[in-house]
């Protein structure tokens, strides 16, 4: 029977699905208002740093928090308080207010993700690698049309009815987590034991077959980055085509991305787990590589959808190694350093993707940047057994 029919964990994935809806809903509506208060790069660049940064730089303390207090309740609690703050958000004037504002909801999208991520095992009853592939498959279509609805909503009623939409959505998760029949109670520790803000890295990187994962993860993402920016430049400026042939070449690759995490994750034993995110790495970074050298836009929505298949696959299997092989009393901590890692590497990616696409151009930044992330398959595929020779879901005690 599909986990989508267990209660609980289908409200958990639609609740992470509506928080990805809701994610990009205030991010493209304060993107615009600060846009058009501004008129400067500098502050639209501010206010996404304000939403995202903190998953970086708190990693560590939210991951404490999460594992310290009953995932659930602390959940449904900063879902209440994004709720205020999202609504808030929708009637500002003053650009240092909104700056500050979307900085305390970074903290909450910080600690509302690692809560929903560790909340997987406990909602998927043994299940964790079928569960994390509907996960990574809601927060796709959440990505994918809640960047349509901002706009709309901010080009038809404004930002107020943006962000009270957004708000809308934050309630809903607050909602869910209040109903979860399940629950995750917060980590009892030994005098003397307590958690600690670096345990999450610890765990990430004292594992080996972990650790290799990671880096290859971190690597491959900080060069796939570097290619969003280039994207619409190769499509446009290179090919010759319009905006209608790069939103479907956008499509192609969000596609892939579900295809990937439904399909091909479910197919992939419990003992290949690394072995599979090493393989999608490569397939993901082989679809940026070819259509710059040949120059086809047919062949590529073939290399974009292939390469989404890849990007869903590696999500899904990364997402389930930290589950198997990390206690689950460490999961919070972990996700957090994990989302960190994550944000990291994209926030420096795109900076840089930007300014290597003014450089050399759009084609030569898409072969540099799928080639490297190919190459970083690559070498996880090389080291994997000597990394860990054991089962992939042996759990680290």
């Amino acid at each position: 029977m599909s986990l989508l029919r267990e209660r609980d964990f289908a409200l958990l994935a639609a609740s992470i699905g509506v928080s990805a809806l809701g994610d990009w809903i205030a991010a493209v509506a304060l993107i615009l208002r600060v846009q058009s208060m501004t008129g400067s790069g500098l502050a639209v660049s501010a206010l996404l740093i304000c939403l995202w940064a903190p998953s970086v730089l708190l990693a560590g303390h939210v991951g404490v928090l999460v594992d310290r207090v009953e995932t659930t309740r602390l959940l449904a609690v900063v879902a209440l308080a994004q709720t205020v703050l999202a609504a808030a958000l929708g009637f500002l004037d003053s650009t240092a207010a909104i700056l500050v504002l979307s900085a305390l909801l970074g903290v909450g999208f910080a600690v509302s993700q690692a809560a929903e991520f560790a909340l997987v095992p406990v909602v998927a009853r043994g299940r964790t690698k079928e569960a994390n592939g509907h996960v990574e498959t809601a927060r796709y279509i959440g990505f994918t049309v809640g960047p349509l609805v901002g706009g709309a909503l901010a080009a038809t009623g404004g930002t107020s009815v943006a962000m009270l939409a957004n708000a809308a959505t934050f309630l809903f998760v607050a909602v869910v987590a209040l109903t979860l029949r399940a629950r995750r109670p917060r980590v009892e520790h030994a005098e003397g034991a307590q958690p600690r803000a670096r345990d999450g890295i610890v765990q990430l990187f004292g594992d080996r077959l972990l650790a290799l994962s990671m880096s290859v993860a971190f690597g491959s993402l900080l060069f796939m980055s570097i290619s969003i920016p280039a994207d619409v430049f190769f499509v446009r400026e290179v090919l010759g085509r319009g905006e209608f042939a790069f939103s479907v070449v956008l499509s192609a690759w969000t596609i892939g991305m579900i295809a990937g995490a439904l399909v091909l994750a479910r197919r992939v034993p419990a003992t290949a787990l690394a072995t599979a995110a090493f393989a999608g790495v490569v397939l993901q970074g082989l679809g940026k590589t070819l259509p710059p050298l040949v120059l086809v836009y047919g062949l590529m929505l073939i290399c974009y959808f292939a390469g989404g298949m890849g990007h869903g696959l590696k999500n899904v299997m990364f997402r389930t190694l930290i589950h198997e092989r990390v206690p689950p009393d460490r999961h919070g901590r972990a996700f957090a350093a994990f989302n960190g890692l994550r944000n990291a590497a994209e926030l420096g990616a795109l900076a840089v993707g930007g300014v290597l696409v003014a450089a050399v151009g759009a084609r030569a930044t898409l072969l540099v940047a799928g080639s490297v992330s190919a190459v970083a398959g690559l070498v996880g595929l090389a080291l994997r057994s000597r990394a860990d020779p054991q089962p992939e879901h042996a759990l680290t005690q």
